[in-house]
């Protein structure tokens, strides 16, 4: 069977390691080898194995019969998009681990590869290497989805539990993260929470089976979480994560992006580091949680080439996907529940105590001019409204046990 890899950057190259080394086992579980036939890419690689099956035109690609299944690991929307509505209109599976595509279009797509009984895959979109889109749509089957919450992108829970263990702060713990290379040199998509936005998105799609469009949730990055922020959680025994969550409450789905502070009981508190998590509850099931490594070049490429394996397994035949094309009206923000970690100056601490319904109170010596705080859950709307006379230093939402 003909593959055929649209780019060479570095998932693309994973993918193309992976099937020239694993090709012998990949074969015995497919029934029969698959072979690279070309990987376009508009560069050059001298010396790169790959020179062998390089190809400048897509049209080429297109245009080979032999080719079976399209892997598209370019990125960004064009011409990712148009490619790979091209190769399923003409009856071709397309593997992805393209997030942003998947998460604008892939209710489209997944329409057209129905149509032509072909596949649209895309398991790599989401936790990297961690197989999630498979528990969606293949195991948690039987359940209704109460609940989807995760830690979606790696560079973020690195930051966060290098500001947790060393106490350092925000700037410096971004600068390892570019030096080590798990951050970008514009790292605006992992800080700002746009990256866990765009995987959330995908995963509530599949979780209620209808769109969900990235732009409609609300969603904070951790650009405004400081050491002392990280401080106060440890004294309470602790700890902050860039979180993706959804869930559907008296029929309605909410969804958002944002820190949260999570006890130390939360499966979630110790996934560390750049490893990502993601808790599934159903109603029959409770809770199913997955984690591995949420990124890197060969673990997303492992995901991409098990999508490959599982499109040469079903030629010819749909693996059907519940998603469809009509969009899901999400809850409004304000309705939401949360307790909330919450600074304000010292001197404001009676009228705080006065407007908000106080849980716990915390405090560091070296921050006497500060009152800090957790309250009783409540909604979003109400804490905005009982905090509208305080001077909020910052808040943080914190879990509802």
């Amino acid at each position: 069977m003909k593959v055929a890899i649209l780019g060479y950057g570095t998932v693309g190259s994973g993918v193309f390691d992976v099937l020239q080394e694993n090709k012998e086992i990949i074969a015995k579980r497919v029934g029969a080898p698959i072979e690279v036939k070309y990987v376009l890419d508009l560069r050059e690689f001298p010396g790169d194995p790959v020179e062998e099956v390089l190809t400048h035109d897509f049209q080429e690609i297109i245009n080979d019969p032999e080719v079976a299944i399209l892997v598209e690991v370019m990125g960004g929307l064009h011409p990712a998009y148009e490619f790979s509505k091209q190769a399923l209109l003409s009856g071709r599976s397309v593997c992805t681990s393209n997030k942003e595509l998947v998460a604008k279009h892939g209710a489209e797509l997944i329409r057209i590869a129905q149509e032509q009984k072909c596949n649209y895959l895309f398991e790599a979109s989401v936790g990297g290497g961690i197989p999630v889109i498979r528990q969606l749509i293949r195991s948690i089957t039987a359940d209704e989805v109460e609940k989807v919450c995760g830690i979606l992108n790696g560079t973020t829970n690195y930051m966060m539990t290098k500001m947790r263990e060393q106490g350092a702060a925000f700037d410096e713990v971004l600068k390892r993260a570019q030096e080590k290379g798990y951050a970008e040199r514009n790292p605006a998509a992992d800080i700002e929470g746009h990256d866990a936005c765009r995987k959330i998105a995908i995963l509530t799609s599949l979780a209620y089976g209808r769109q969900v469009d990235y732009e409609d949730i609300y969603t904070e990055g951790i650009t405004e979480i400081s050491d002392v922020d990280v401080a106060y959680a440890n004294k309470l025994g602790m700890g902050i994560k860039l979180l993706g969550e959804s869930y559907r409450k008296d029929g309605t789905v909410y969804a958002m992006v944002a820190p949260k502070m999570l006890y130390a009981d939360n499966p979630l508190y110790p996934v560390n580091g750049v490893f990502n998590a993601i808790l599934i509850r159903g109603n029959k099931l409770d809770d199913v949680m997955c984690y591995g490594r949420g990124a890197g070049k060969l673990p997303t490429a492992s995901a991409v080439v098990s999508d490959v394996i599982d499109a040469a397994k079903h030629p010819n035949v749909n693996i059907p996907i519940l998603w469809e094309e009509e969009k899901l009206e999400l809850g409004s923000r304000e309705a939401m529940v949360n307790a909330f970690f919450a600074r304000v100056p010292a001197e404001e601490k009676p009228k705080a105590e006065a407007a908000l319904p106080i849980a716990r109170t915390v405090e560091l010596a070296e921050h006497p001019e500060e009152f800090a705080f957790v309250t009783e859950p409540m909604t979003e709307g109400e804490f905005a409204r009982k905090t509208a006379e305080l001077t909020v230093i910052h808040m943080v939402r914190v879990e509802v046990k």
